[in-house]
């Protein structure tokens, strides 16, 4: 877990949009039974890929500018962010291989 960053309203900017890397956000809540399914997979994607992008977390419940400002309706949402900018989007349970698939195209 310690590979992935807990991003709130205020650290976003800095940690996401002003990156250096590519930064994937896992958009989630406690209580959210498909987040809990996409947790692992995060994990395993922020120890696969390290080095070469970042991986953050937002808890939604406790912090809502962030989820607003990208319209975020439903969680888990995971937003690959490059250049300060949202460039793909993935909302629910995918396979882990579909994350993999986009991550890869961000990166190449």
């Amino acid at each position: 877990m310690d590979s992935i960053l807990t991003i709130t309203d205020s650290t976003f900017e800095h940690e996401v949009l002003k990156s250096d890397s590519p930064v994937l956000v896992d958009f989630w809540a406690s209580w959210c039974m498909p987040c809990k399914m996409v947790g692992p997979i995060v994990d395993e994607l922020a120890k696969e890929y390290k080095g070469k992008m970042k991986f953050a977390k937002v808890n939604v419940d406790e912090n809502s500018g962030a989820p607003s400002s990208f319209g975020i309706m439903s969680i888990p949402t995971l937003i690959i962010f490059k250049d300060g900018k949202p460039v793909k989007t993935m909302i629910g349970v995918q396979p882990k291989d579909v994350f993999k698939k986009n991550i890869d195209e961000v990166l190449s």
